[in-house]
């Protein structure tokens, strides 16, 4: 594969990586209305949810009417969901170094293996002590695996163009 071709599919898996970062980090501003469009769905007289996932229906009822207590008696609780959702933004911004210069830039892909990785052990940690089910947690968990994947290929991609441009 030519230098082009391969700077070429970094470029695309990143583009994937970082729009997938900031909706990510976009979904977490309107939590309770998205909370309150996951309950009206999955209640809903065409849902099989309440008797195949009652579990996920009541989680869901849970959280929600717990956004919906602490925004109206604590709303500055919910102003960390807000700097999640920034943070997300921040670090999506941080993937364009990688875009421009995949070789120079490889320590920010790096740096987002690690941060996959970490969601592993925060989530086993943080999940119990907050009350989180088990099956929520693996959900969880699974943002790490799903997002690691692409950044290994981005990684032995960008391997591949370094050793091809020292050739």
């Amino acid at each position: 594969m030519s230098e082009r071709a391969l700077l070429r599919r970094i470029r695309v898996w990143l583009v994937v990586f970082i729009v997938c970062l900031v909706l990510s980090g976009l979904t977490a501003f309107p939590l309770g209305t998205e909370l309150h469009w996951a309950e009206d769905l999955l209640t809903s007289s065409a849902s099989p949810a309440p008797e195949h996932f009652p579990a996920l229906v009541e989680w869901i009822t849970r959280v929600r009417t717990g956004l919906d207590e602490a925004d109206a008696a604590y709303p500055f609780v919910l102003y960390g969901t807000d700097w999640l959702a920034f943070a997300h933004l921040v670090i999506a911004v941080a993937f364009y170094g990688p875009y421009r210069d995949p070789v120079r830039n490889i320590w920010v892909i790096q740096f987002g293996m690690i941060a996959c990785a970490g969601i592993i052990p925060l989530a086993l940690i943080c999940g119990p002590i907050r009350d989180i089910p088990f099956w929520w947690t693996v959900v969880d968990m699974s943002f790490g695996v799903f997002g690691i994947v692409p950044l290994l290929v981005v990684h032995r991609m960008i391997r591949r163009l370094e050793a091809a441009a020292t050739a």
